[in-house]
């Protein structure tokens, strides 16, 4: 079977104001530089700033 190189890679998106992650896709072509969301935190309970790391 051939292998399918899409341009969807899976990223990992931790919050700043605790450990917490989540991981999610994101297109390579229309999303080239790294992602900033506001997403809840269950840590501290409230939406904050999640940055994608590596």
């Amino acid at each position: 079977m051939a292998s399918k190189k899409g341009n969807r890679i899976v990223i990992k998106l931790k919050s700043t104001e605790s450990g917490h992650t989540y991981t999610t896709e994101k297109n390579r072509r229309n999303d080239p530089s790294r992602l900033e969301l506001r997403k809840y935190d269950p840590i501290v309970r409230r939406h904050v700033l999640y940055r994608e790391t590596k």
